[in-house]
């Protein structure tokens, strides 16, 4: 099996990644960057994140695990201390594939015929660098609302946890093939309304956001960040890939949940 190990940068996970690259090796794996079967990546969600966008075109062909060496994360489910029993895992026990549903999101400009297509593990977000967001918003192709406000949020059922929540978004589990729009301080009077209401689509509905004011455009995919001006429409839907992790115990989706959000009573 080929596999490599990415990290956060800090000491204590540069010297894990050494100790697990060794002990793989030790075991007869081959450490390959190029093409890896298994990515494991030592240091939170963040780390993990950039891990699935560094290998997004090996999507069916790689999957992830992560080992957490700061606060329990929804993606880095191993303690420091389990590293040993990780690696005998990778290397001896046959491992189960969970997919998750990720989002596609496909730019269209005003200056140009090429789009630019993106994939978030957790969610997108559309801003302006200055002032209100002023957009039509389609669903299934038909018109459904105008909003007016700070920006709007589409998230996957994994990313619903992150920033959806903050925003007061629902919580979904990660078997749903679903994507989630939660709105940004909208504005509604008597002008001007918007459902106000976070909307879950089903897998094969788009989400088609048109900016209707001439302002630079701030859009995010998980932890990257771009600025346009000349953006004509974007367009957000389930994706066809899945992000795949190798799972080697149960690592319940609503127990992550409470751990994080809700913790043990005293």
């Amino acid at each position: 099996m080929h596999f490599t190990v990415t990290s956060r940068g800090d000491d204590v996970s540069d010297t894990l990644k050494k100790d697990i690259t060794a002990s793989l090796e030790d075991h007869g794996l081959t450490e390959d960057e190029n093409q890896p079967e298994v990515v494991i990546s030592v240091g939170g969600d963040g780390t993990l994140l950039q891990a699935f966008h560094d290998y997004h075109e090996r999507l069916d062909q790689t999957c992830f695990v992560g080992i957490h060496t700061g606060h329990l994360g929804f993606y880095a489910d191993w303690q420091p201390e389990e590293v040993e029993k990780l690696v005998i895992h990778i290397a001896k026990t046959p491992f189960q594939v969970v997919e998750y549903p990720l989002l596609e999101v496909v730019v269209r400009h005003y200056d140009t015929k090429e789009t630019d297509r993106y994939l978030a593990l957790n969610e997108c977000t559309v801003k302006t660098l200055e002032g209100s967001l002023v957009c039509n918003v389609d669903i299934k192709g038909e018109p459904f609302e105008t909003f007016r406000g700070d920006g709007l949020c589409i998230s996957t059922p994994s990313g619903s946890t992150a920033y959806n929540k903050a925003l007061g978004g629902a919580i979904i589990h990660p078997s749903l093939p679903s994507m989630q729009l939660t709105e940004m301080a909208s504005i509604n009077n008597r002008v001007y309304r918007t459902v106000g209401s976070p909307l879950i689509l089903p897998q094969h509905h788009t989400c088609l956001l048109k900016p209707l004011n001439d302002v630079e455009m701030q859009i995010t995919v998980d932890h990257t960040s771009m600025v346009d001006q000349s953006i004509k429409s974007i367009q957000c839907r389930v994706a066809e890939e899945n992000v795949r992790f190798a799972r080697f115990r149960p690592f319940p989706f609503w127990k992550r949940v409470k751990e994080s959000f809700i913790g043990e009573k005293e």
